[in-house]
């Protein structure tokens, strides 16, 4: 049976593990929306079923899928991935599922957040989003798992924990008013220690340059492990990411973390700017109301959106220059896990990343 408690993580002793921490598996949805997904969205869904081949020689893959698209999935992705079907509007499991909190016991819980797409009527991605809404409680369900129901609009990839206390979020994010604008940054900040059961929270100032989510923290900065950050980077003063970097890399290296640790931070170079081509934009449908894909507009691509599974780190690639530097370096960060790169183009003309597209379910 799967429980709504009126408590919260922190008063129930249980918070959220690192996702570089043992998983039980990976959760995922298939892309389909023909208004964000080029081609009726068939070459992104090529992309994510390799990134849940990939995930799945490490830990149980489960891809949630739209009923029309159960047949194809079913025949596209390996049968070592469980495919279920939860009906939702797009395909941003880290944003719209569950954060999954453990209590050192073996318990297992969720928190559902609230999700409106990314600044609900305000400057929102798409609408509607109420399939999406109710993804998290849906997964918890099939999962058998308690349930928190936390008073915050926030998507998974606009946060990232050390297991230790620590919080990484932006304030470019959580603070835009299509969120919370009837609560403080004191008031959110409360949310986040009470629902993630943490003692300190960073809140770097900005994202990535034209990150349409309003500047997830998960495609700037992620820990690699407690006390150690990665931090996308460009060495080019011209580019608008450069300002947004050194930003966050000065604030980074003068705070420490919720056990008093200075961090340590590993610049991680920037992709070459990646641009939407004209026969991409021509692919994919325009709908009033839904953010359009358009020849020419920068794409905020980043290798830190990649995604810990056990024993593994998947990283995104976009067949740039920067790609084998990024992945040895990201690799000599990981010497405990194989670092295995994946073109990620299709993923990233829909708006995210592997992180984006992904989310842990961490072992009890």
């Amino acid at each position: 049976m799967s429980f709504t408690l009126s408590s919260t993580p922190r008063q129930d002793g249980y918070w959220m593990p690192g996702e570089f921490e043992p998983h039980a598996g990976t959760w995922m949805l298939w892309p389909q929306r023909p208004d964000n997904w080029r081609l009726g969205g068939k070459p992104a869904q090529r992309a994510f079923a390799a990134v849940a081949r990939a995930i799945a020689q490490f830990e149980p893959v489960t891809m949630g899928v739209n009923l029309d698209q159960f047949a194809n999935a079913r025949q596209m992705l390996p049968p070592q991935v469980r495919v279920v079907e939860i009906a939702n509007n797009d395909a941003w499991m880290r944003d719209c599922g569950p954060t999954f909190v453990i209590n050192g016991k073996g318990g297992v819980r969720g928190v559902d957040w609230d999700f409106n797409a990314w600044g609900g009527l305000f400057n929102g991605l798409y609408f509607p989003w109420d399939y999406d809404q109710a993804v998290a409680q849906k997964v918890l369900e099939i999962e058998r798992l308690d349930r928190y129901k936390a008073p915050l609009v926030l998507e998974g990839g606009s946060i990232h924990v050390d297991g230790q206390g620590t919080c990484l979020t932006t304030a470019e994010c959580l603070l835009s008013p299509g969120r919370n604008p009837q609560l403080s940054q004191d008031e959110i900040e409360h949310y986040l220690i009470e629902y993630l059961n943490v003692e300190k929270v960073l809140w770097i100032p900005r994202g990535v340059f034209n990150d349409e989510t309003s500047g997830h923290v998960d495609n700037l900065a992620c820990f690699i492990r407690p006390g150690v950050v990665a931090l996308t980077w460009t060495d080019d003063r011209t580019d608008p990411q450069h300002e947004r970097s050194a930003e966050a890399y000065d604030f980074l290296r003068s705070t420490s973390d919720a056990r008093g640790r200075k961090l340590e931070v590993h610049k991680i170079h920037q992709p070459d700017p990646v641009l939407i081509q004209p026969e991409e934009a021509e692919g994919v449908d325009a709908v009033a109301g839904t953010l359009p894909r358009q020849a020419g507009d920068r794409m905020a691509a980043s290798y830190i959106n990649f995604y810990f599974c056990n024993q593994a780190a998947i990283v995104p690639t976009f067949g740039d220059p920067h790609d084998g530097q990024a992945l040895e370096a990201l690799q000599r960060l990981m010497p405990e896990r194989r670092v295995i790169g994946l073109p990620a183009r299709e993923i990233l003309l829909g708006g995210g990343n592997i992180h984006c597209i992904t989310q842990q379910q961490p072992k009890g």
